[in-house]
């Protein structure tokens, strides 16, 4: 006997063999059970899914003469005959070769003809969208009022090409990709029973190359067994497919967290002394990235589409990278994918955007910053990392990692309470100082920035309708300056009158704090330093 490729040896027979159309499988049978068989089906999805089988299964059951609960025997006469392509009354046609419309009248004509043993005559069209115009037109009325005795099963792999007036006279069902995990089981369930030997990894790479289609995935399955005979080897696998090695991708990862920039020239060699696609490199490195994204996101692996022993790799990474640095991760490769096809040097590409992946920098929200001051793990990081703070030196690598989170994320401390550096018995001063934090509250909710330099700056006197502040750093005076306007208006507004702002000369209270705050306290000195902060007094 000739060999039979496993995509027809294996082909199901009945509805229950047909995976990842449980949807349809179900549907079809409830109406075989129930006696609701419309007269028309359109079965639409991508290559390799099952649409064929499906509506071969359908014709055989519905002219069995010993249907089982919306199954067909597969023993009776007419089973028999459809099983060994001897039956007259299912018809397949090729919608490619067929698609004039002198074939069409042809079929017009044949409808007519009652099943010579069968219950119906049914008619499958593959690749129907492949019909001109015509043939569709002329097919309509046919189509829309069949004799009793006649079915249409239509298979398309593109749709959106068969006319609506085609599809709204059919049942539509579209099938789906088959998912990873079941290509894996069902290939599995073959190989054990053909006495292959194939480990879980070889089947991920067949699975994750079929791309959702089982067809494709059984061919390559073949394949495999052909080069490795019966104990598949996943990485003579890779070899004959040219597979890119997924090992390269966890390499590349563990150079960034180790700041190993050697690492990039390796790769980027190996990548070229095996002949692999530049671009199929990024676009495995970009789903790589995206799978410890959604292990770092989700805190397990169950979304990620690879063997079993990368599963346990990727939740390595759960505390090693951040959202926001894979963020930052993915953008940069996405740029590089786009900028690769424009580059007259692809390895030299490569090579530069790899040392920019490596030398990337944590970063870190002042959010981030203060929620590990109040739960008290900041001093032992920094133990653990030998940063070395001191009051007077603070490492520049390390406060190069601080960024501020955006302003809506930002919360400016309230100031409860303000005693000026100064004494003044002046009246009018009082009451500034009283109202103070209320005003700059209001000027908060409207300019949140302006608001934030207010509450940083510090009323000294009042003389002559000039109220003097002390502010913390030059630039907050232009600030102040620039809102001159705005000023006037709220104050006349909120005081009763207008106050002209003057800057105050005298800033020894200030540097006092700040010298008192160095060696108290190493972060806060970092933070008044480095991120111009300010003490709130109590």
């Amino acid at each position: 006997m000739n060999y039979i490729v496993t995509a027809r040896k294996w082909r199901p027979q009945k509805f229950d063999e047909v995976v990842g159309q449980e949807h349809i499988t179900t549907t079809l049978k409830n109406a075989i059970r129930n006696n609701r068989v419309a007269h028309a089906y359109l079965f639409a999805g991508p290559r390799g899914v099952g649409k064929t089988t499906t509506a071969r299964i359908l014709a055989k059951v519905l002219n069995c003469l010993n249907p089982q609960d919306g199954e067909p025997c597969n023993e009776c006469e007419m089973c028999k005959d459809f099983l060994n392509s001897q039956t007259l009354d299912i018809i397949e046609i090729d919608g490619a070769s067929n698609r004039r419309i002198e074939e069409i009248r042809t079929l017009r004509e044949s409808v007519k003809y009652a099943p010579t043993k069968g219950k119906y005559k049914i008619y499958i069209i593959d690749e129907v969208h492949m019909l001109t115009t015509e043939s569709f037109n002329a097919l309509l009325k046919t189509l829309e009022e069949p004799p009793e005795h006649t079915l249409f099963i239509f298979a398309t792999t593109d749709v959106h090409k068969v006319p609506l007036t085609i599809i709204s006279r059919c049942q539509r069902f579209d099938f789906r990709r088959i998912e990873l995990n079941t290509i894996k089981k069902l290939l599995k369930n073959i190989a054990d029973a053909e006495g292959i030997e194939i480990d879980d990894t070889a089947l991920t790479i067949i699975a994750k190359k079929a791309d959702g289609a089982l067809r494709d995935a059984q061919s390559l399955f073949d394949q495999a067994i052909s080069f490795s005979g019966n104990k598949v080897d996943s990485t003579l696998l890779s070899k004959m497919f040219n597979l890119i090695d997924e090992e390269i991708y966890f390499e590349i990862s563990d150079a960034i967290l180790d700041k190993n920039y050697k690492s990039a020239f390796e790769i980027s060699q190996k990548i070229y002394d095996n002949g692999w696609n530049y671009i199929d490199f990024l676009n495995g490195l970009n789903e790589h990235f995206r799978n410890i994204l959604t292990v770092v996101i989700r805190k397990d692996a169950k979304l990620v589409e690879t063997a079993d022993i990368y599963k346990n790799k990727y939740l390595s990474y759960l505390d090693k990278f951040s959202e926001s640095d894979l963020l930052r991760i993915l953008t940069f490769i996405n740029k590089t994918q786009y900028e690769l096809k424009a580059s007259s040097n692809p390895k030299l590409k490569i090579e530069i955007a790899l040392c920019q992946l490596i030398g990337i920098e944590k970063s870190e929200t002042i959010n981030e910053l203060i929620s590990k001051i109040n739960a008290g793990n900041l001093n032992s990081e920094l133990k653990e990392k030998e940063t070395g703070y001191s009051s007077d030196n603070i490492k520049k690598k390390e406060l190069s990692n601080v960024r501020p989170a955006f302003k809506s994320e930002v919360k400016i401390p309230e100031v409860k309470e303000f005693i000026p550096p100064t004494a003044n018995d002046s009246d009018d001063f009082k009451n500034i100082i009283a109202k103070w934090h209320e005003f700059v509250e209001q000027v908060k909710t409207e300019k949140i920035f302006f608001g934030s330099v207010l509450i940083n700056s510090n009323p000294v006197n009042f003389i002559d309708n000039k109220l003097k502040i002390e502010v913390e750093k030059p630039e907050d005076w232009d600030i102040i300056c620039d809102n001159k306007s705005y000023l006037d208006k709220k104050t006349k507004d909120f005081f009763g009158k207008k106050i002209e702002f003057d800057i105050a000369k005298n800033t020894d209270t200030q540097n006092i704090h700040k010298s008192n705050l160095k060696d108290e306290n190493p972060l806060i000195n970092a933070i008044i330093e480095k991120l111009g902060a300010k003490e709130i007094k109590k």
